[in-house]
């Protein structure tokens, strides 16, 4: 079984709220949508069903079994819950949150309970705001009041490829993206999944640690994992040798950070990922775990988010 923990859903108001900003930056009168989709060469995502439709078809295509998606701007929450909505027993909604905005915790609250969302996705060096900041504290205390939630939270650097390719500003400081700041919070919401993507993203050594001091603390695997070429000499078998001795195999997550069509699902780092465990010899079981099982176990499909009763 293959599921995916960590796909980003590009849905119309995603690119509507870029087109929008580049419109701005050049003081152009008002937002093109399709020049915009010509210049990246991506296909116009339709709507939010037509979009959760052919997720599942990437999906059947490579035998993925379920995907989480991430609504990828905040106030998106609408977009990948009508995707979740439509084929619950195969997709998982996560979205993203700014805590700096003063509705922050209703807007977690409605997204778990309302839209029956599963994952909050804190992005402390885009949004800057610490990981152990009081603003923080109060989005992450409505997920924990939300049996079956998770938080995403990105450690270590950020970059965020479409907005390089149209030429947008990222003011991102990454020393917010801190796994020991994580941990702090971790500490504090013992019964809480955090899960942190990319390995920490450079911050490696920073995020075993955190994983060690905190048994709530999963890593998920995805994309190229591109910020190995920092460390002179270390390989994703490395990296994945490592984290198993750090979280154990029960707390390593697979995924791929696919996003946008008409690339579709990257089954390359499936392959890559998969070849990396080869090398290690760790075994079916332990290969079922982190390419299935942990995603089964954490998220499983019948989760549905309600506030506990006081």
């Amino acid at each position: 079984m293959i599921n995916d923990a960590h796909c980003h859903f590009f849905s119309p108001a995603f690119f509507q709220f870029l087109a929008h900003q580049r419109a701005a930056l050049r003081g152009a009168p008002g937002a093109d949508l399709p020049g915009l989709y010509r210049e990246l060469q991506w296909d116009d995502p339709g709507s939010p069903a037509s979009l959760a439709d052919r997720w599942v078809r990437a999906m059947d295509e490579n035998g993925v079994h379920r995907a989480a998606l991430i609504a990828s701007i905040p106030g998106d929450e609408a977009s990948v819950a009508a995707a979740v909505a439509r084929h619950p027993a195969r997709l998982v909604g996560f979205f993203m949150l700014d805590p700096a905005a003063a509705d922050a915790p209703e807007r977690a609250r409605r997204a778990l309970t309302d839209l029956r969302l599963t994952g909050v996705c804190l992005f402390p060096a885009m949004h800057l705001v610490p990981l152990d900041d009081e603003r923080t504290m109060r989005v992450v205390e409505v997920a924990a009041a939300c049996p079956g939630a998770v938080v995403f939270t990105h450690c270590g650097l950020l970059s965020v490829g479409v907005r390089d390719k149209l030429g947008l500003p990222s003011r991102f400081d990454v020393a917010l993206g801190d796994p020991i700041a994580l941990s702090r919070l971790a500490r504090v919401f013992p019964q809480t999944p955090f899960i942190v993507p990319h390995f920490g993203a450079g911050r490696f050594g920073d995020v075993l640690t955190a994983v060690a001091a905190c048994p709530n603390i999963h890593l998920d695997t995805s994309s190229s994992n591109s910020w190995i070429r920092g460390t002179p000499g270390l390989t994703l078998s490395a990296v994945f040798e490592s984290a198993l001795a750090a979280a154990g195999p029960t707390r390593l997550i697979f995924g791929t950070d696919s996003s946008f069509f008409p690339r579709g699902w990257q089954r390359a780092i499936y392959e890559q990922q998969k070849a990396a465990l080869d090398d290690l010899r760790v075994g079916d079981e332990i290969m079922a775990l982190i390419f299935g099982g942990n995603f089964e176990r954490l998220l499983p499909a019948t989760t549905m988010t309600k506030t506990k009763e006081t």
